[in-house]
């Protein structure tokens, strides 16, 4: 997945925009206001941060050499994706999907609803 790649699937989701409020250099994307992805495109090599549930966090460390802890972040809730190829692209773009969907679910109800999600498959 190249930069343009991943800023694209990040920006690809209602509502979704890309801020820079600690530099120029990291890429904070947004949903409303909250964080679902952080990443510093011009990296090398390329990571993104991405929120997840605990017990997925803890299974995707465990089998995926370049998935780690969030960096600086709540260890139990982000990983830090290390987007060297060694993680599948339909992975990596399902765990930004489901970092999305994580903040949308903690949004208010009327702004998931203009948000027009359908939310998560747990049937939120």
């Amino acid at each position: 997945m190249t930069p343009d790649e991943l800023r694209n699937a990040c920006l690809a989701f209602a509502g979704a925009g890309e801020e820079f409020p600690f530099d120029e250099a990291n890429s904070v994307f947004k949903v409303r206001g909250k964080i679902f992805a952080i990443s510093r495109l011009a990296g090398a090599p390329l990571r993104v941060s991405l929120k997840c549930e605990p017990e997925l966090a803890v299974q995707l460390r465990a089998t995926f050499p370049a998935i780690t802890p969030g960096y600086h972040l709540n260890k139990r809730h982000w990983n830090t994706v290390v987007l060297d190829g060694s993680v599948p692209e339909d992975l990596v773009r399902e765990m930004i999907e489901d970092s999305y969907d994580l903040v949308v679910a903690g949004l208010p109800k009327r702004e998931q609803v203009k948000l027009h999600w359908v939310g998560l498959s747990r049937g939120e």
